[in-house]
């Protein structure tokens, strides 16, 4: 761990309960209900209508490959500057054990785009570069998209 300064707190793995869409999922924290976690950076389309936002393209898929990516797995998360959303939800990056970087992930495979909101910017240019290689490479979303050429 040469270069990196010493964590404060433990390493915590935490295991997956339930995929709510593309970038939210519920994680056993140990409380009763658990703990609803909104993946930061980044934005999937919605897989069905909320009150809020309309079914998006690719929504569905993109619920499906994070359900597949975690399926029974565990994850560390990681925080930014706000730990919260409105809604109370725990934004976080998420990271399996293999070192896959979820959110990451997401966006260069194209089940994701790039949603900045500060303070939180931690990975901003990372998820930039990796959605405008993603929109280049037709993946995910972009698959069909004429301006992504």
């Amino acid at each position: 761990m040469a270069g990196q300064a010493a964590s404060t707190e433990p390493e915590e793995w935490l295991a997956v309960t339930r995929v709510v869409d593309g970038d939210t999922f519920w994680v056993d924290d140990g409380s009763e209900k658990g703990l609803k976690i909104r993946l930061i950076g980044i934005d999937a389309p919605e897989p069905r209508n909320t009150g809020t936002r309309p079914k998006g393209f690719f929504g569905t898929e993109s619920t499906i490959y994070l359900q597949e990516l975690l399926k029974g797995k565990k994850i560390r998360l990681e925080y930014d500057v706000s730990r919260y959303d409105r809604y109370g939800r725990t934004l976080a990056y998420a990271w399996l054990g293999d070192g896959t970087f979820i959110n990451a992930e997401l966006v260069k495979n194209g089940y994701a785009t790039v949603m900045t909101i500060p303070p939180n910017v931690k990975y901003a240019e990372t998820f930039t570069k990796l959605a405008a290689k993603a929109r280049k490479q037709n993946r995910g979303l972009w698959k069909g998209d004429p301006s992504a050429k």
